[in-house]
């Protein structure tokens, strides 16, 4: 996979899930600091797993049947999960979920 050219894309999802953190953190707890650490900390994580060749990391484990294995990012106490889709010459890898390290992931 080396020089695999990659492209970068989020589901809504993720991005709900994102933004409720964030407002979580600044407003219910009033550390708006925090939160904008916790932006910076998402993107530079991201931005560094798609520089790094995103598909070579170990998959998530998963009790579902997927077309693609799902990688994580920890990042403070959330988890990032996204997969990597073939697409011709390139690959996609799709930013699909942002979840709290203690949430029950069983049902996501």
């Amino acid at each position: 996979m080396l020089n695999q050219k990659y492209t970068l894309r989020y589901l809504p999802l993720f991005y709900e899930e994102l933004d409720s953190a964030v407002k979580y953190i600044a407003f219910k707890i009033n550390n708006i600091d925090a939160a904008n650490n916790l932006l910076d900390s998402v993107n530079n994580a991201i931005v560094e797993r798609l520089n790094n060749n995103p598909e070579g990391y170990e998959p998530a484990p998963t009790k579902k049947k997927r077309d693609y294995p799902y990688y994580r990012i920890y990042v403070g106490d959330y988890i990032i999960y996204y997969v990597v889709i073939p697409n011709g010459d390139e690959r996609i890898m799709e930013v699909r979920r942002f979840v709290h390290t203690l949430q029950n992931r069983d049902n996501i």
